[in-house]
């Protein structure tokens, strides 16, 4: 029974230490994969991202929904720029919105990361 339960557990943390994984984020150049498994901006990159946006003096656009991962961008009235080479290599595109820099998806303008 002893073995048979130290099986159990072998098994079980195997499975689990993939996930556990996966919701870290590794600072690599190139593509990061962020918590929900999308590409997006690195953490340590975050500070020189968010100045640049300043730099380019990039608009905030105001909307009357939250800004939460997984929300949708109205299809008119907000702007999506490409991300600059320098930050990766990212299919996604950025805005700032209510005052939040981030990521949307180009096509759904689903929101895929709010840069903090």
């Amino acid at each position: 029974m002893r073995n048979h339960l130290l099986a159990i557990a072998a098994v079980m943390t195997t499975m689990s230490a993939p996930a556990a994984q996966a919701q870290n984020t590794v600072g690599v150049a190139g593509p990061v994969i962020v918590d929900d498994g999308t590409v997006g901006i690195a953490l340590d990159q975050r500070p020189a991202f968010r100045a640049y946006i300043a730099r380019e003096r990039v608009p905030s656009y105001t909307i009357p929904d939250r800004v939460v991962v997984g929300g949708i961008l109205p299809e008119s009235g907000v702007t999506i720029y490409d991300v600059p080479q320098s930050f990766g290599a990212t299919p996604y595109r950025y805005t700032v919105v209510n005052g939040e820099t981030i990521l949307v998806e180009p096509r759904s303008r689903r929101i895929v990361q709010v840069i903090e």
